[in-house]
């Protein structure tokens, strides 16, 4: 990657993110935030797709926008055949994952193959069928990026033969709370074992929620900067401290509580992410990577595409009325009034009739009221009754809210 290329990345991170002087407690959070955000943040996307597309009703001939983040939701939304999928990321790591999983469905022999790399993701044989099948059909950027080495000299790649979802800030993350829970003499696999959610409400009640309560816990929360890891900047943390009494310590509670008791265990992927730091060998997976759907996956995978850019410039480049779909993911609490206005300025003009847009955020209610102007979101239908059983369906639990806007006309 250029020296210019780097430059642009910085300055698009520094746009979205950016509120504060530098010097600042919150200007250092948020340029902390920017720099873990160059590099892979989310080996595993924290939305439910099974929400997404029920909300979303694809069908054959949409044409949809998104937020990439780790990909999971462009790869699943392709299971339902939709005419295309367009996807933006700030991240370029996010970017090269992307590109990586649309070769891997095109190129590798079957779901096999695909499997092991992305379910096991901790297999030798992934580096072998990487160059086999793989690497010949990335175009040079993504390439430099997988074949780069790290600092202790280990070709990026080569997490996919060590246990891939315990790399990127998520996976660090994920991997000091278990750190932290040895503490308190807890070792989280062991929820694994549950067999019912009676057994897993009694480990949580019993053995993770007393550490929620814990000085440690307190004080490792109360930073801005200390949930960099889940990709939550400073602006998002001020959203969640709000949205409980007992601020940011109380809201993590509530959400791991859901997200551990709340659905069984081998129906949850997003749950066993955080026990097993992986997929595990058994239950339920994400559309893209059941057996089931990986020939329509292959298919339609040609139909998608992802760059390195903000959602705006890409929105401000297509057609009018042209599109028919848009996930925002959680993004819109990174926004300043002028950007979300500008945002659904875009919006507004790209989206044909009865299109959708979905988003979530890390308060309960919908943030677009009182901010975006009365004008255009006069042009919208707030879903409220379908955006409320959405976030409780959400299994990964970790929003407050998930919305669903429908364009009139």
């Amino acid at each position: 990657m250029s020296m210019t290329d780097t430059a642009e990345i910085r300055d698009r991170l520094s746009a979205a993110v950016h509120r504060n002087r530098a010097f600042s407690r919150e200007g250092v959070a948020e340029r902390l935030f920017t720099r873990a955000f160059r590099g892979l943040v989310y080996p595993q996307i924290w939305e439910d797709p099974a929400v997404d597309m029920a909300a979303l009703d694809i069908g054959a001939d949409d044409e949809l926008v998104c937020i990439a983040s780790g990909s999971c939701n462009v790869m699943s939304y392709l299971t339902a055949g939709p005419k295309s999928v367009m996807a933006v990321d700030l991240s370029p790591a996010h970017v090269a994952l992307g590109r990586l999983k649309f070769a891997a469905a095109a190129h590798l022999p079957g779901h096999a193959e695909f499997r092991r790399l992305f379910v096991d993701a901790a297999d030798p044989r992934n580096v072998d069928a990487f160059y086999r099948h793989i690497a010949p059909n990335l175009d040079d950027e993504t390439l430099a990026f997988w074949t780069a080495r790290g600092p202790l000299g280990r070709r990026r790649i080569e997490m996919f033969a060590r246990g891939f979802y315990r790399h990127g800030a998520l996976g660090r993350f994920i991997g000091f709370g278990h750190g932290v829970a040895r503490l308190f003499g807890v070792r989280i696999a062991d929820f694994a074992n549950c067999r019912a959610i009676e057994e897993q409400r009694a480990f949580f009640d019993r053995k993770i929620a007393p550490a929620f309560d814990s000085r440690l816990v307190r004080l490792l929360a109360s930073s801005r900067a200390s949930l960099i890891g889940l990709g939550i900047p400073p602006a998002q943390y001020e959203a969640l401290a709000g949205a409980a009494a007992g601020g940011v310590v109380e809201v993590m509670k509530q959400r791991t509580r859901k997200l551990l008791c709340d659905f069984p265990l081998s129906q949850n992927w997003f749950a066993r992410q955080a026990v097993l730091r992986g997929y595990g060998p058994d239950g339920a997976l994400p559309p893209y990577l059941e057996a089931q759907n990986f020939e329509t996956l292959r298919a339609h995978v040609g139909c998608a595409s992802i760059r390195n850019e903000s959602l705006t410039d890409l929105l401000d480049r297509l057609p009018d009325a042209s599109k028919h779909g848009f996930v925002l993911l959680d993004a819109q609490d990174w926004m300043t009034d002028t950007q979300l206005n500008a945002l659904w300025t875009a919006l507004t003009r790209v989206a044909a009739p009865g299109a959708r847009v979905i988003f979530r955020t890390a308060a309960e209610p919908t943030l677009l009221p009182g901010r975006v102007s009365d004008d255009l979101l006069a042009q919208w239908e707030y879903r409220e009754e379908e955006s409320r059983a959405g976030t409780e369906a959400d299994r990964s639990a970790i929003y407050g809210g998930f919305h669903l806007y429908v364009k009139k006309g």
